[in-house]
């Protein structure tokens, strides 16, 4: 029922307008450098589609990484960037490519997650009719889990040792790898840094995350959260749970807490407040030491 209410909540975010969203399919658009970085023999079902636009993909059964790299000489630091969609797709347009475009823009390594999501109907027009009536409080089996699944941890965990092994055919510091995630992708930021134990990354970005509270490890690194007044996953959490459980353990957070926004902002809503929020990330970045010149 959780994650029913979820979905509801989720569609319900936006304008009636944007709920009546339109799937059209497309072919697998270029990912130039694209590591499979699961099991390569894994059957490979990923459905591409365009919703409102914006460039999706859905049926991830094989975990990739593509590089998005700055050109000429970078800072070393290189940051997976885990886009959202509920475990049920990922937006891999505004919460990946563009977000990678920005970083390598600014001399740092990104590297665009594609992990393993949750089944949904292969026909565009049956997933679309499943998603309404899932609004509707139907159950259609298309809901958002509760909290990241097995597969995805395990993808985000592969992504940061892939980097590590390969820091030198990239050009990055292995001690400077971080991992940020938008929507599911800063639940699944939240999780690497709970549960990656060795492998969990140097920094952390969960963007319009999960923000209930989270069992931080003891070697936590440093985090950098921001969200919406607005956003149903705050309204949801009931207040600033992971923020309180990083501070009382005594580890580095920053965190914004913009003004409007909404969910879903990626690089953020013109004339919100979640406008030019990647500026401030930067900074902070720099600001922590992680933006040094690569040696």
């Amino acid at each position: 029922m959780r994650a029913l209410l979820a979905l509801t909540a989720i569609l319900a975010a936006t304008p009636a307008a944007a709920q009546e969203r339109t799937f059209t399919e497309i072919e697998a658009p270029p990912q130039p450098g694209e590591v499979v970085i699961g099991d390569p023999k894994a059957p490979n079902r990923e459905q591409w589609m365009l919703r409102d636009g914006s460039i999706d993909v859905r049926n991830v059964t094989r975990a990739t990484l593509t590089p998005v790299l700055p050109v000429g000489p970078g800072s070393g630091a290189a940051v997976i960037v885990a886009p959202g969609g509920g475990f049920l797709g990922l937006a891999i347009e505004e919460e990946g490519w563009k977000v990678a475009r920005w970083l390598a823009n600014h001399g740092i390594a990104a590297f665009v997650l594609k992990y393993r999501i949750l089944p949904t109907p292969r026909d565009n027009a049956v997933f679309q009719d499943s998603l309404a009536r899932a609004m509707r409080g139907e159950r259609t089996g298309v809901a958002p889990p509760d909290d990241t699944p097995a597969e995805a941890l395990a993808d985000g965990i592969a992504a940061l040792r892939y980097l590590r092994g390969h820091a030198g055919e990239y050009r990055i510091d292995p001690k400077r790898v971080g991992f940020m995630g938008f929507s599911a992708g800063g639940f699944l930021t939240r999780s690497v840094v709970a549960e990656g134990g060795a492998d969990k990354p140097d920094f952390a970005a969960p963007i319009y995350p999960n923000m209930k509270p989270l069992k931080v490890p003891a070697d936590a690194p440093p985090m950098f959260v921001t969200i919406a007044v607005d956003d149903f996953l705050l309204q949801r959490a009931g207040g600033f749970g992971l923020i309180d459980s990083y501070r009382a353990a005594g580890k580095s957070i920053e965190f914004h807490l913009l003004a409007d926004g909404g969910h879903g902002f990626g690089l953020g809503k013109p004339g919100t407040g979640s406008e030019g929020w990647i500026e401030r990330f930067y900074t902070w970045l720099g600001i922590r030491g992680f933006l040094k010149a690569r040696s």
